[in-house]
């Protein structure tokens, strides 16, 4: 089974992948995510060796999602002080006319006290 969604994070303070960050994919509302709404929690898992992770079903539906990197943990088991306790990115899937979908990869570039992010290929 191919995912429909991928993401690579690269801890920037080290320049190494940044292995077994707990990551979640939930569904998003408008303005408020509903990942505290029961069952809105579609997927997780954790950053293998080389910072990659697939998650998800093989598709997705069309609307607002988030990932969020639970960056707190993975910080605080190496020592290191940070000052961002999670990260959640809010992103918004797309489904054409006749129901495809491009693959969406979200990667996260990490530092203990910066982050950016982007829509990968």
């Amino acid at each position: 089974m191919t995912t429909h969604l991928t993401t690579h994070i690269l801890d920037a303070a080290t320049g190494a992948p940044a292995a077994g960050v707990s990551v979640v994919l939930a569904a998003a509302s408008g303005d408020a995510v509903v990942a505290e709404t029961p069952g809105a929690i579609i997927a997780h898992g954790r950053t293998d060796a080389d910072g990659r992770l697939a998650l998800g079903p093989e598709r997705l539906d069309a609307g607002d999602y988030t990932l969020t990197f639970l960056t707190r943990e993975y910080f605080a088991e190496r020592g290191i002080p940070s000052f961002y306790p999670f990260v959640t990115v809010t992103f918004t899937v797309e489904v054409t006319g006749d129901g495809t979908s491009p693959h969406y990869h979200v990667p996260l570039l990490l530092s203990p006290f910066a982050y950016s992010t982007y829509r990968g290929s």
